[in-house]
């Protein structure tokens, strides 16, 4: 049986593939439509303006739900390993769930708005996604660390922790260059004088975000032993 088959795996699987798919489509959209420069848009970039803007929205709202699923996920199946046999205070990992699903609100607010239609707000979400993304798999990193070796190998724990280390060093010098930057456009002009912070900052941000699907690429061992139950019960008299 395919791996992503078993158990809840399906969950972490289609967020990375769909997530994926989101970013991949709507470049790729954007490029051929000539409405963004071939090197390194920055991911909000590639879905300003129509028709990626629709298919940036839609794919970027389900991957927030699909996010926020398989974090809600991930907090059950470490609240229940660590009910097993103690290994962390339940509040790093109740903490880690509520900054996940904050940064998939943020996630939430990219999609829906445009970064040239309400630059404030979209960076507001931006910021949010971003930073509680990293903060969240550094937590989830630490928790893993936790539960080795009973619930994690040592190598999914180095793996884990690299990833997050890598989103680590690369939001840092994302927020700083972008906030850098003067003016808010979709083409760029390399003799301008903030062509270098634009591209640093666009670097980093393609890294952050698929070191985010990478990372998730993770859990899919771990949720191949979760099943899901779903139980109905009717209360008093019908």
């Amino acid at each position: 049986m395919l791996c992503f088959l078993k158990g809840m795996a399906f969950v972490p699987f289609l967020l990375v593939t769909w997530s994926s798919a989101a970013f991949i489509i709507s470049y790729v959209v954007a490029v051929l439509s000539g409405h963004v420069n071939p090197f390194l848009p920055y991911i909000s970039d590639t879905g300003t303006t129509p028709p990626e803007s629709g298919i940036f929205g839609f794919m970027i709202n389900f991957s927030a739900f699909l996010g926020a699923a398989t974090m809600y996920t991930r907090y059950k199946i470490v609240e229940k390993q660590n009910q097993t046999s103690y290994f962390s205070t339940p509040v790093l990992n109740l903490v880690s769930l509520v900054l996940g699903l904050v940064g998939c609100i943020g996630m939430g607010i990219v999609a829906n708005f445009q970064e040239l239609a309400v630059p404030v707000v979209h960076d507001g979400g931006a910021l949010l996604a971003f930073v509680c993304g990293v903060v969240y798999t550094l937590l989830q990193s630490i928790i893993s660390y936790k539960s080795c070796p009973q619930w994690n190998s040592l190598l999914t724990c180095h793996v884990r922790m690299a990833i997050s280390a890598v989103s680590c060093a690369a939001v840092v010098p994302m927020i700083a260059c972008a906030s850098l930057i003067s003016i808010t456009k979709l083409e760029w002009n390399p003799k301008e004088k903030d062509y270098v912070y634009h591209v640093v900052s666009a670097i980093c941000e393609w890294t952050v975000a698929f070191g985010f699907i990478f990372y998730f690429l993770t859990f899919i061992q771990d949720f191949q032993s979760v099943t899901l139950r779903i139980s109905t019960e009717i209360n008093g008299d019908i």
